[in-house]
């Protein structure tokens, strides 16, 4: 104790003792143990030796490039969806709310009561080609026979879409509900238009949960493989079915952890970009 009090400037860094082992052991440890793997060479039967392989990056790139492509438009595209749906849910909830905040939370965050898998396979009975939707639509002569959302992009992406909207309406109810109401009246006051308030007054203002929200949905997204493997097809493989298959199926443990660093590596960048450009924005304001 007498040891403490003379060096009370290190109490708050002992607070962060715990979550910093946690994040040692279960986050920087495996991620060089993947980093060693993907540089090792051999077979699982004859045993794998460390060759410092970095060719394999490259290889990797230039092999799964399709695949990588794919995963960055369906993650940007979801992103974009979850936001133009999110914002509006959320604002509704902080500011028209009133006495049912908490009822309207809770049917935001219901999905998760499911398992994601169930979640998935709902959809998949939901976009079913003679399901209760299309098969009476096709019924009724609305769409032609022919007509199919399984094993399409739009049915992959709008699983996406709903299992990550969650992420992206929470963060935003909370950077919307912090925002003090009098600055909106003052805008009014100063005779600024609704549309002149919501972009001078309210966007700025959420701007930190709009960033928040839109990496919880693109990073999830990127990375997601079983929507894609349940509401897809090989057209719509995604990198994250590539990286199961090979860890999985063919057992190609180096070709794996290479394309999970060249994944995590690309979404790191992207997410430098976007910090750059939002920051810009908000400089230009």
């Amino acid at each position: 104790m007498g040891w403490l009090r003379r060096h009370r400037s290190i109490i708050p860094y002992l607070f962060l003792l715990p979550g910093g082992l946690w994040l040692i052991v279960f986050f920087v440890l495996p991620l060089l143990t993947t980093l060693s793997v993907s540089l090792q060479e051999g077979s699982l039967g004859s045993g794998y030796r460390l060759t410092f392989n970095f060719a394999i990056f490259p290889e990797s790139i230039m092999r799964w490039n399709e695949q990588f492509v794919r995963s960055l438009q369906y993650g940007l595209i979801v992103t974009i969806l979850t936001m133009l749906i999110g914002y509006p849910m959320a604002y509704t909830i902080a500011f028209r709310g009133g006495r049912y905040k908490s009822a309207l939370l809770l049917l935001v965050i219901m999905p998760f009561f499911t398992s994601f898998i169930i979640r998935t396979i709902s959809w998949k009975f939901i976009l079913a080609d003679e399901g209760f939707v299309l098969g009476t639509l096709k019924d009724w002569g609305v769409l032609d026979p022919s007509f199919r959302l399984l094993a399409t992009p739009m049915a992959v992406i709008s699983g996406i879409t709903y299992n990550f909207l969650p992420f992206v309406v929470l963060p935003l109810y909370v950077a919307l509900e912090r925002i003090d109401p009098k600055l909106i009246e003052a805008a009014n006051d100063l005779y600024a238009t609704r549309r002149q308030a919501f972009l001078k007054v309210t966007l700025p203002l959420s701007m930190p949960g709009v960033f928040a929200a839109s990496l919880l949905s693109f990073i999830p997204a990127v990375g997601d493989y079983l929507n894609a493997e349940l509401l897809g097809s090989r057209q719509t493989t995604m990198i994250g079915n590539v990286i199961q298959r090979l860890f999985l199926v063919n057992n190609d443990y180096p070709q794996a952890s290479a394309l999970s660093l060249v994944l995590m590596v690309g979404i790191l960048v992207s997410i430098f970009i976007y910090m750059r450009v939002l920051r810009g924005q908000e400089l230009g304001t």
